[in-house]
C-alpha cells in the first residue's frame, strides 16, 4: 500500500531533474486528436496533471471537455474557517477559472459526488464519462494514474480505464502525488509506457496561470491551524516543469481464466455451504474493478517486495502463528502473491482468493514452481472457496468490505475453521479514504465475536497483527507442555 502525506517532506524536484530519466522519456504523439476528455477527481488534478495538455489541445483546435468528479471539499477536514459547503463552493469557481484559464472555450462538467469516497460512486461517474466519450472520433481521454497513492485519483483511473477498454479510447494516465511520494527509477512506475509532452512557451504559461487560480489550495486559507496550504510550494515545484509525463496505456485483448491460471485456477464458484444473505454490488466501491486496474498497471503496486514497511510486517505476520506447519491454509486478499509463497512454505496446501484477475495474473507467475497454492478468483465473503482450514489469513483486506459484509466474513470464517484452528488479521490503521471501515473497526468487529478467542496480539501505530482462535486459548509455551 503506497502511503503518504502532503505534510511529509516528499521528493525534491531537484532529484528528479538531477536523475535524468525523466529527460529520456519519448515523445508524447498528438496527432490525430480531434477532442479531449479530461477526467479530474478533484478541481485543481487538471491543473496540476494536465494543465499543459489542456492548453496545448484547444491550442491546436481540439474540441475540450473536463470533467470533474469532486467538489475537493475534504481538502482542510480541520479548517476552522471554511465549512465542507463553503470549501465546495470555492473549488468550483476556481476550477472554471482555471480551465478558462488554460483551455479558453472549453466545458466543464462538475459531477459534485463525495470527496474522498469517489470509489463508492463509480457507477455515476463512469456513465458521465461514457456519455461524453461514446461517438467521438479522433478522442483522446486523460485521466489520474491508477496508482497514483490517493483513493480519488486511483477509483478515477479505474474508472477512465474501464471507459477505454470499453470503447476503444486512447487513454494517458497523468500522475499527480507521484512525484511527491516516488523516487526516480520506482519499481511501481510503468517507465516503459511513460511519454512526455513538451510545452510550447504559451502552454506553459497558460498552465502556470491555471494553476494560480487554485489558490485555496496553493495558499492558506487563514493563519490559523487547519487552514494550511494543501500543496507544499515544494509540491507546487513538480508542476512548473515545461513538460508533463503520461502513462499511455494500450489495452490487450480478453484472455480466459484458463490462459490466465493453466491447470491452476478454479473457474467454479465454491461454496461453503452456509446460507445467508450478503450485500448486493454497488454498496460498497467496485473492488474488482478498483484493484483490477490498479494491477493492470503494476506487479507491485503495493510494493510488497520494495518497502522495509511491508517486508517487516510480513515477518511479523509469519513469526506470530502458534505453529510451525499447517495441514490446509487459505489466505483472503493475497493480491499479487507475495505473502502466498512464504505462507506456502508453512503450509500442506494454501488457498489463494483475491477478487482482482489482474492481481491473481501476476500472482501466478511468482508462484510457478508452488504446486501446493490453488488461486481462486473469488469476491467473498459472498463467494468463498469450500474446505476446511487450519490456518485462515486475512491481511488488509477486512476494511474493504461494508460493516454487514464485515459480519458475513467472520461467519464464513467460523463455518470453515477447524476445530483446532487460527485466525490471523493484519490491518494498517491509519485512515483508509473511500472505504467503509479501517482497521480497527475489523479488529474491533473480531474482538467481539463469541466463537473466537484472542491468542496473540501485536499492535503499533501503523497495523495491528492478531490470533484468534476458537475458545479456550491455549499459550504456545502450555500446548507444547513447557507449563
Amino acid at each position: 500500500m503506497v502511503s503518504f502525506s502532503h505534510l511529509d517532506a516528499g521528493t525534491p524536484e531537484a532529484a528528479w531533474l538531477a536523475d535524468g530519466g525523466l529527460d529520456g522519456l519519448p515523445p508524447l504523439d498528438l496527432a490525430g486528436v480531434r477532442h479531449l476528455v479530461l477526467f479530474a477527481a478533484h478541481p485543481d488534478d487538471e491543473s496540476l496533471g494536465a494543465g499543459g495538455l489542456l492548453a496545448a489541445a484547444a491550442a491546436a483546435g481540439s474540441a475540450v471537455d473536463v470533467v470533474v468528479a469532486t467538489n475537493g471539499e475534504a481538502s482542510h477536514p480541520a479548517s476552522p474557517t471554511r465549512t465542507p459547503a463553503e470549501l465546495a463552493a470555492v473549488r468550483r469557481a476556481e476550477v472554471a477559472a482555471a480551465v478558462a484559464a488554460a483551455a479558453p472555450g472549453a466545458a466543464v462538467h462538475l459531477l459534485e459526488l463525495p470527496d474522498g469516497r469517489l470509489a463508492g460512486h463509480a457507477a455515476e461517474a463512469e456513465a458521465a464519462l461514457r456519455a461524453l466519450v461514446r461517438g467521438k472520433n479522433g478522442l483522446l481521454l486523460a485521466a489520474p494514474w491508477r496508482a497514483d497513492g490517493h483513493t480519488d485519483h486511483d477509483a478515477a483511473g479505474a474508472i477512465a480505464a474501464r471507459v477505454a477498454a470499453d470503447t476503444g479510447a486512447r487513454l494517458l494516465e497523468y500522475p499527480v502525488w507521484l512525484w511527491h511520494w516516488g523516487t526516480p527509477g520506482a519499481q511501481e512506475v510503468p517507465w516503459d509506457r511513460c511519454r512526455r509532452l513538451d510545452l510550447p512557451p504559451a502552454a506553459l504559461a497558460a498552465k502556470r496561470v491555471a494553476l494560480a487560480r487554485h489558490v485555496s489550495q496553493t495558499e492558506p486559507l487563514s493563519d490559523r491551524p487547519g487552514d494550511e496550504a494543501l500543496l507544499s510550494r515544494a509540491m507546487q515545484e513538480h508542476f512548473e516543469r515545461p513538460f508533463e509525463v503520461f502513462i499511455e496505456e494500450v489495452f490487450p485483448g480478453q484472455v480466459s481464466t484458463a490462459e490466465v491460471f493453466p491447470g491452476e485456477i478454479v473457474t467454479e464458484t465454491a461454496w461453503s455451504g452456509v446460507e445467508e444473505t450478503v450485500p448486493q454490488p454497488g454498496t460498497v466501491p467496485d473492488a474488482a474493478g478498483v484493484f483490477d486496474q490498479l494491477h493492470a498497471g503494476s506487479d507491485d503496486p503495493w510494493r510488497y517486495t520494495t518497502s522495509w514497511y511491508e517486508q517487516r510486517k510480513r515477518a511479523l505476520t509469519l513469526a506470530i502463528l502458534p505453529r510451525e506447519r499447517f495441514a490446509s491454509g487459505l489466505e483472503v486478499g493475497c493480491s499479487v502473491g507475495v505473502l502466498t509463497r512464504e505462507l506456502a512454505a508453512r503450509t500442506d496446501r494454501l488457498t489463494a482468493v483475491d477478487v482482482s484477475a489482474q492481481a491473481l495474473t501476476h500472482a501466478a507467475r511468482r508462484l510457478e514452481g508452488t504446486p501446493n497454492v490453488v488461486l481462486e478468483r473469488l469476491q467473498t465473503p459472498g463467494e468463498w472457496p469450500a474446505g476446511t482450514f487450519d490456518l485462515i489469513v486475512a491481511s488488509e483486506v477486512g476494511y474493504y468490505y461494508s460493516a454487514e459484509q464485515l459480519d458475513a466474513f467472520v461467519r464464513r470464517c467460523l463455518a470453515a475453521l477447524a476445530r483446532d484452528g487460527v485466525l490471523v488479521a493484519c490491518h494498517w490503521r491509519h485512515p483508509v479514504h473511500g472505504w467503509p471501515l479501517d482497521g480497527d473497526d475489523v479488529h474491533r468487529r473480531l474482538s467481539t465475536e463469541a466463537g473466537l478467542e484472542l491468542l496473540a496480539r501485536h499492535e503499533e501505530e501503523d497495523f495491528l497483527l492478531e490470533v484468534f482462535v476458537r475458545p479456550p486459548a491455549i499459550s504456545v509455551a502450555r500446548a507444547e507442555g513447557l507449563l
